[in-house]
């Protein structure tokens, strides 16, 4: 029964009944992964999708399944529904993984597959992108390099829409340009990108394709980070760039000198400062000191008689209240008299 509706499925798709679209041919190089998009119908949204393996329809065997992983990690396969693609994975390739289909499961009916074929080879393949996956940014333009190895005309396609053939054109209303100025390479630019451009686009020459997703998002706003290793190295990360190192061995001799310079200065400046200071002191106290003077006169008599009055006067230091005291003495308070002796007469 398996048997002739597989049979039925290779007569409806001759008459041009297709229910899955993808690749008809990969060039890859041994030892390396590809992912496969396989478009489907949306009737099919919630059917088991799978990949199977061989080159004739009637004698492929299931390989992996949506329902089903793969537990050698050999093949994965992954749904999306909003998109309508299923994606397959074919991991550490060899010269004999080279024919597959992808599948669409029908309960009840006849399944629905579409095959593709790898070329592995252990050279350069024919045509190859530098990364399968990209990211772009809304607003802002990208651009892929499809590398080939013979001439012939290029062309950049959506899977399940249109295709650019020419020097430029557009793809669901984004601008696309294309040249191949330099050698052996395909250029694509996709400009004023949308998220709505997300998805599977290839490169296409004659009949072999390398398929490319498209993530387009919105730009990261960007942040920087330190980071101190033991070895005193600094090192920068931002979002989405390399990280960047620096020796923190390069600044020991200037940050020696500098500090050594500054312990300097300071000793100077205290002492500088000490010493005006001991000078404040020292002038301070000597205009606390107050020196008291004492004048004698010759005073005269208003009597007939002049009689020569001798005064007599005491002199010394006088000091000041004890709050105006000078720290260096403790001698006692001096007074001053002055007293007036009279002469005999005869």
């Amino acid at each position: 029964m398996a048997l002739y509706l597989r049979i039925l499925y290779i007569i409806t798709g001759l008459t041009g009944v297709h229910s899955i679209t993808t690749v008809s041919e990969v060039s890859v190089k041994t030892g390396k992964s590809i992912s496969i998009p396989c478009l489907y119908e949306p009737k099919y949204q919630n059917r088991v999708k799978y990949l199977c393996e061989g080159p004739k329809w009637s004698s492929c065997s299931d390989v992996v399944k949506t329902n089903k992983a793969d537990l050698s990690g050999k093949y994965s396969i992954s749904d999306d529904k909003r998109q309508f693609i299923f994606t397959v994975t074919i991991n550490n390739l060899t010269n004999k993984n080279t024919d597959y289909w992808c599948v669409v499961e029908i309960n009840n009916g006849a399944d629905y597959g579409v095959r593709f074929q790898l070329s592995v080879t252990s050279g350069t393949p024919r045509l190859y992108v530098d990364h399968q996956r990209i990211t772009g940014y809304i607003g802002e333009n990208i651009t892929i390099r499809c590398h080939h190895s013979y001439s012939g005309e290029m062309k950049w396609c959506r899977l399940g829409r249109n295709c650019v053939t020419g020097s430029s054109g557009s793809i669901d209303g984004t601008t696309v340009n294309t040249h191949m100025r330099d050698p052996n390479v395909f250029t694509v630019t996709m400009s004023g990108l949308q998220s709505e451009d997300s998805g599977w686009y290839w490169c296409a020459k004659e009949d072999i394709q390398i398929p490319v997703y498209l993530n387009v998002t919105e730009k990261p706003i960007t942040t920087t980070a330190h980071t101190f290793s033991g070895d005193g190295t600094i090192t920068t990360l931002k979002n989405g760039q390399q990280r960047a190192s620096f020796d923190l061995k390069i600044l020991i001799i200037p940050l020696s000198v500098l500090i050594f310079i500054v312990i300097v200065v300071l000793f100077i400046w205290l002492i500088l400062r000490h010493k005006q200071r001991k000078a404040d002191s020292l002038a301070t106290a000597m205009a606390r000191v107050e020196v008291a003077y004492a004048e004698v006169r010759p005073k005269k008599k208003h009597l007939g008689k002049v009689d020569q009055e001798v005064i007599y006067a005491n002199v010394g230091n006088r000091r000041k209240p004890a709050e105006m005291s000078l720290p260096e003495s403790d001698g006692e308070i001096m007074y001053s008299s002055v007293v007036t002796m009279k002469k005999q007469e005869g």
